[in-house]
């Protein structure tokens, strides 16, 4: 059973840039709460190349009838071409974490 909540995974160019835009989306409303959880090594092919970046990894909490107006929302202000945006469900959470993430939404 869906807790009718969800984490949106989503990385950045920098921890500055997460922030910023984290810090945005949860003013509009859009999230409840962004992570930004540190530093990873993606490496990935673009455009017929192996690639190798610095990125930081965050997780947006919103809902899921939320999630889908978030993601476009991202991708507007993000500043990649093709930002990695996905949804994960969350199927258990305490229901107290699930009404505050739903006030705080709009």
């Amino acid at each position: 059973m869906s807790s009718g909540i969800v984490s949106v995974y989503v990385t950045f160019a920098s921890a500055e840039n997460a922030a910023r835009i984290g810090r945005q989306m949860v003013e509009e409303r859009l999230a409840a709460c962004i992570n930004v959880l540190g530093p990873a090594l993606s490496i990935y092919r673009w455009q017929g190349k192996v690639e190798e970046a610095n990125e930081v990894a965050a997780l947006f909490k919103t809902t899921a009838g939320c999630a889908e107006i978030l993601a476009k929302r991202l991708a507007e202000v993000h500043g990649y071409e093709n930002p990695a945006v996905t949804v994960w469900p969350i199927e258990h959470a305490p229901a107290a974490y699930v009404q505050w993430v739903r006030a705080q939404v709009r």
